[in-house]
């Protein structure tokens, strides 16, 4: 990728290492890619290889050591209240109702909604991810697909620019799993983000993405993608064509060679 600030996310040529009791832990290395407007990015690699930094470094969590982050060609120093992130676990308080939970971003980032514009919002998202029911109900009421949800709606409901998920589906049974992948389609075309997914699953990569990156092993750096295409409404049969098992199985191989560390 050639690295442009025409990219709504451009991270370029960016390099980081933990530092703990004099011990040095390089997590990325001269890594550099971009996200368009809009556009879909799941990144996968092996476990440990960085790509929750990236996450965090996208968000404005942390600075990397070198290189650069750029939001809408703004260099990113902190955090960002233009960026949404859901999690593999919600941490949904058990205090608040779920519609409670679904307005907490709104009490810290600044809106011009008024509160009844503010509840407006969250009960069509709620209604969006079919949870228009359980607005009223505390997170232990719910199942972990249903609190996986209302985590989605919780993340969009500042209307973001960017939409950062981090294995959110990963604690999820199969089949809950594939709901929600359908469920994230339908937020995509009612409430348009630029997204960034974080997943070891490769099925869910190539379902929800534009494009698929995968990461070398550490030090990481960007050691493959793939593009994909998409034509018509998504269904779980697209992922049983002749052209997405050849996906799958180049992805495979991708990750093979990087947790052998060889040479792509």
């Amino acid at each position: 990728m050639a690295s442009s600030r025409e990219n709504l996310i451009a991270i370029e040529n960016v390099t980081h290492a933990y530092r703990k009791d004099g011990h040095t832990l390089p997590v990325l290395e001269d890594l550099s890619l971009g996200v368009v407007e809009h556009g879909f990015t799941a990144v996968v690699g092996p476990s440990g290889c960085g790509k929750s930094t990236l996450t965090r470094l996208i968000a404005g969590l942390m600075r990397p050591d070198a290189g650069s982050v750029w939001l809408h060609g703004e260099q990113v120093v902190s955090p960002r209240s233009t960026v949404g992130m859901a999690f593999q676990n919600p941490v949904l308080l058990e205090w608040r109702s779920i519609l409670k939970n679904v307005l907490l971003p709104l009490e810290i980032v600044p809106t011009s909604l008024s509160k009844q514009g503010a509840e407006d919002r969250a009960r069509h998202l709620l209604h969006l991810v079919g949870l228009s029911a359980f607005e009223d109900k505390r997170p232990s009421e719910l199942s972990g697909g249903m609190r996986q949800r209302a985590s989605l709606c919780r993340a969009l409901i500042h209307n973001p620019d960017v939409l950062i998920l981090d294995e959110p589906f990963g604690a999820l049974d199969a089949f809950t799993r594939e709901d929600l992948w359908l469920t994230m389609h339908k937020l995509r075309a009612e409430e348009p983000f630029t997204g960034v997914l974080i997943t070891h699953d490769l099925r869910e990569s190539i379902f929800l993405a534009d494009e698929v990156v995968v990461l070398s092993d550490r030090p990481a750096t960007v050691q493959h993608r793939v593009a994909l295409k998409r034509e018509g409404s998504p269904t779980l049969d697209q992922l049983y064509t002749g052209e997405s098992i050849a996906t799958l199985n180049e992805l495979r191989e991708q990750i093979r060679i990087a947790r052998n560390g060889a040479e792509v």
